[in-house]
């Protein structure tokens, strides 16, 4: 089953990149910010509870693609590209299993502990 998922998520990733291709950016713009959305980690600076929030905002699929949404309903491509960025950075990172954070700390996630 764990093949499956990781499977689905690398179709979500190659979805991510078709509609970055739609966009009118060079392709450069897509490899600089895939990893933009790991900036929200700084959060654990301020704690695990800070730190999960900023993460899981960061890394929530469904808020990605409200901010794609809106980008394509206000027809701004800037924020289309947050939205598909977000939503490929999230899907990357659950290909290699690192899932919605937990208060817990940063290992525990929503796919299970990080590491085992």
């Amino acid at each position: 089953m764990k093949t499956v998922l990781k499977l689905e998520e690398a179709a979500l990733f190659i979805l991510g990149i078709f509609l970055f291709n739609r966009l009118n950016y060079e392709w450069w713009w897509f490899l600089a910010l895939i990893l933009a959305p790991d900036l929200s980690m700084i959060g654990y600076a301020f704690g695990n509870k800070v730190g999960a929030f900023l993460y899981n905002v960061f890394h929530h699929k469904g808020i990605a693609l409200l901010i794609y949404g809106v980008g394509c309903y206000l027809n701004i491509e800037t924020v289309q590209l947050a939205g598909i960025i977000l939503f490929s950075h999230a899907a990357m990172d659950r290909i290699f299993g690192y899932g919605l954070k937990y208060e817990k700390g940063f290992k525990y996630t929503h796919l299970g502990e990080i590491g085992k």
